[in-house]
């Protein structure tokens, strides 16, 4: 059975330094949510006050709305997987993923099946008799997670336990976590500083910053209406342009940049007024080169000043009139025209793909 957790006004302070700051997070029974920030955010110390190996200085933590502050990381019941696989180098697999089976006095046709059923389940059956050292890392990761979910726990902790690792290997286990989540409807909870990581697996991300939380929501929600300006720039990238608002039009505002060009652009999160300044947010892949700008809320004359080839796509820098500078990505398809530098274009995007802080 999955578990919800609840933290409630957690701090943690190392000297003079809080780590945590005050911190509220609900997490439901079955969830899979990322607390994704900068290195020194407070996320890995989070993290570690959950599993119980890190006590902290104030708060509480529920576990199906049980208090857990103060309960060993062991009596926890809690499946972690660190960054580093952490195997015993002298054991098998078999031993290593029976390990806290063993300790836990479990009957030895018990641990058997459990330990098999675990390998399974992380696709590595035939590897029961292979050391660490016989093993790729992607393997050794498999491994502590097998390791870590034998005895059934109903949280799931993950400490960036795919960064040490190479993008595909990353990407394949991001496959198989997601698919284990599925399966097993675990409570699963990592941490990252990976953003397309955090995209890519889970329902739910929670940003940090200064050991507080800046934004919580789906991928979609973050990615598309951050905020604020620090959320923006680390999920995914964006153009941040400055304006004043001068007036509103139904669901939108007009804003004019220090420029003096006027956009439209939503206003999800607060309802600014007249003069008001604002940060406006532009994700590249929103703008329209070409034929395609017309008709729409946004749409302005500019020149292409730099190309950079990425393979999938080609990232353009245009300025628009004299002072608005803007990186565009457009997708590389067969069929779609390609503009060069010095070559003059028209840019636009919708109302909706720009977002008002």
């Amino acid at each position: 059975m999955a578990a919800s957790i609840t933290v409630r006004g957690l701090t943690k302070r190392h000297g003079a330094v809080t780590a945590v700051d005050k911190l509220d997070l609900d997490i439901a029974a079955g969830e899979f949510v990322t607390v994704l920030g900068p290195s020194g955010c407070g996320k890995t110390t989070t993290l570690m006050c959950i599993a119980g190996f890190t006590l902290p200085d104030a708060g509480d933590i529920l576990v199906n709305g049980r208090s857990v502050v103060g309960l060993p990381a062991h009596k926890r019941q809690l499946g972690v997987v660190f960054q580093h696989a952490s195997l015993f180098p002298h054991m098998t697999v078999f031993e290593n993923v029976a390990f806290s089976l063993r300790m836990r006095d479990r009957p030895r046709a018990e641990v058997d099946d459990r330990v098999r059923e675990a390998l399974a389940m992380v696709r590595l059956s035939g590897f029961e008799g292979r050391r660490p050292h016989q093993l790729s890392g992607g393997q050794q990761q498999r491994v502590a997670l097998a390791r870590a979910l034998v005895f059934r726990p109903p949280v799931l902790l993950l400490d960036e336990p795919l960064a040490a690792l190479d993008l595909k290997l990353r990407q394949q286990l991001q496959a198989e976590i997601k698919r284990l989540h599925a399966e097993l409807g675990v409570t699963i909870v990592s941490v990252t500083h990976d953003q397309s990581e955090a995209l890519a697996m889970a329902d739910r991300i929670v940003v940090m910053n200064d050991g507080r939380i800046q934004q919580a929501g789906t991928p979609e929600e973050l990615y598309r209406y951050p905020v604020n300006a620090f959320v923006t720039q680390f999920i995914g990238e964006a153009n941040l342009l400055k304006g004043q608002v001068i007036r509103r039009e139904e669901a939108c505002v007009v804003a004019r940049l220090e420029s003096g060009v006027e956009v439209r652009a939503i206003m999800p999160h607060h309802h600014p007024e007249a003069l008001e300044e604002v940060t406006l947010v532009l994700r590249p892949e929103s703008i329209v080169m070409g034929d395609g700008s017309t008709g729409l809320a946004n749409a302005f004359a500019a020149v292409v000043e730099k190309t950079i080839y990425l393979g999938q796509a080609t990232r353009y820098h245009v300025k628009v009139g004299n002072a608005v500078s803007l990186v565009a990505e457009s997708q590389n398809r067969s069929g779609l025209p390609r503009a060069a530098c010095n070559e003059r274009v028209v840019v636009g995007w919708a109302a909706e793909d720009m977002v008002a802080l």
